[in-house]
Order: structure tokens, then C-alpha cells, then sequence
């Protein structure tokens, strides 16, 4: 792959955006499919248990590439409103799906600017950490354009529906510390320890049972739109299932015998 680099460590999966001359900026159909083939493979990979994103260099992700929507050259921009339409559709919004579809947990570690598309992919991930270096925007409007990845969808999810619509009309640009004061990042860490705290996270999350754990941020997903009674009944649902499994037994096992579980994804 050329603009997106997968590595997997046993468990854990980290795609790196890599134009970082470019600011990892996404402006064709080539550097969307190839995210969404990524993740597309991540969620699809059993031995996944969860997956690290970002971005190479200096940012995380500069957003759109703006010169090429000005010329037509990129994903974003057709010779009419109905192909403009369409390549959001089979573009950044393919893009959008694949990364929300990944089955396992997903992290983004934010290692710098993360503006427009940018800010929304990371609120496509179910996690985000951020480097003392990174800021947050979303910008559509400071360049006449609206949210066309789903960022109206993802980021009131995360921030709140105030928060958002004030990120969204301002445009304001975010530090870490204010992504920190309003829940759009968890932590905050120095630039150079930001990876090894995503993969000390990750490698924490692997740790449990896969089974288990993929059924529980489904759980929290349809806990977000759910109506009680409903989630209440997926929940006894999953729990029957999670009780036959393998890891199940194995984790009480340990627990009761003081030893570290032996999970085999079963």
C-alpha cells in the first residue's frame, strides 16, 4: 500500500496514513479505498483484537486536499453535483463505514493536526489519545463546505450535540488540552510516548477475550440509539452466547486458581 501502511503485532493492527509531505491529507479514490480496504481487513482478520490509526510525520491529518477539490482532480469534487454526489458516496464515505465497521476495538492516536476529515476520523474510532502536539477542527465551513464524511453523525456521538454544533459553526481550532476538557480525546501525553501508550492500551484490550470483546462495543454501539428494554434484551442475548465459549470457562478458571487466562479466541 502506498498511502496507508499496515503492520499487525500479534493481536494489534496500527495503519499509519503515510503522506506525511502532504500532511496526510486524503485527495483521491485511490487513498480511500485503500483505508477502507485496510480496515475492511482488520475487522475481517479473527486474530485482530484491536486496531491502532495514525498519521505519519507532523500531522494526523490535514483533512481534504483542498488544491485538488479546486481543480477537480481529487475524490471529492465531479463535473456536476450528481458526480460530486456520488464520489462522497464511494469515497470518504466508504471510508467512514469501514473504519466504524471494524468489529474490534479501534484507537486513534493523534499525533498532530487533525482538521476536517481529519477530526472525524478520529471519532470513527471508538477511542482517541492525543499528543501534546495535536489540535482538532472542524473546518468545513471556513472553506465553504459542509461535513460530506458523516462528522454531523460522529462527532455529536462524542463531544455532545453543543459542543459540536460550536465546533461546526465556529470552525475554532481545538489544543489538546481543550480536546481533553470536552471528552473529544481521553488522555493527553507527550509526542514521543503517544505510540507507546497506544499500544500499552491495545495490548490491554487484546488481552480479554475476543469473543467477549467485540460483543461488547456492539453492545455500546446500539446502546446509543437503542431504547432500554431493547438493549436489555440484546444484552441477556450476548451473555448466553459469551457463557458457552471457552474463554468464559477459562477465565473464571484462572480466576479462581490465581494464574494469568490461556484465551484461545474460542
Amino acid at each position: 500500500m502506498d498511502f496507508v501502511s499496515y503492520e499487525q503485532d500479534q493481536h494489534i493492527v496500527t495503519l499509519t496514513l503515510n503522506r506525511p509531505q502532504e500532511r496526510n491529507a486524503i485527495g483521491s479514490h485511490e487513498a480511500c479505498d485503500e483505508i477502507a480496504q485496510a480496515a475492511e481487513r482488520a475487522g475481517a482478520d479473527p486474530t485482530v483484537h484491536a486496531v491502532i490509526l495514525t498519521g505519519a510525520g507532523s500531522a494526523f491529518c490535514a483533512g481534504g486536499n483542498l488544491k485538488k477539490l479546486l481543480d477537480r482532480s481529487g475524490f471529492a469534487r465531479g463535473p456536476g453535483p450528481a458526480a460530486t454526489r456520488d464520489n462522497y458516496r464511494r469515497g470518504v464515505q466508504r471510508v467512514a463505514r469501514s473504519l466504524w465497521n471494524i468489529e474490534g476495538p479501534t484507537i486513534a492516536a493523534v499525533n498532530g493536526p487533525a482538521i476536517g476529515l481529519g477530526c472525524d476520523l478520529t471519532c470513527m474510532c471508538d477511542i482517541r489519545i492525543a499528543a501534546q502536539t495535536a489540535n482538532f477542527a472542524e473546518s468545513f465551513l471556513k472553506v465553504g463546505l459542509v461535513p460530506g464524511d458523516g462528522g454531523a453523525w460522529f462527532l455529536p456521538r462524542v463531544v455532545g450535540v453543543s459542543k459540536a454544533a460550536e465546533m461546526t459553526f465556529t470552525g475554532d481550532i481545538l489544543n489538546a488540552s481543550d480536546a481533553l476538557a470536552c471528552g473529544l480525546v481521553s488522555k493527553v501525553v507527550p509526542k514521543d510516548e503517544l505510540m507507546p501508550e497506544a499500544r500499552a492500551l491495545a495490548t490491554r484490550i487484546a488481552a480479554n477475550p475476543r469473543i467477549a470483546l467485540r460483543l461488547c462495543k456492539r453492545l455500546l454501539r446500539e446502546s446509543q440509539h437503542a431504547r432500554l428494554e431493547d438493549l436489555l434484551e440484546l444484552s441477556a442475548a450476548y451473555q448466553a452466547l459469551v457463557q458457552e465459549t471457552e474463554d468464559h470457562a477459562e477465565a473464571v478458571t484462572a480466576l479462581i486458581e490465581k494464574r494469568p487466562p490461556a484465551f484461545t479466541g474460542r
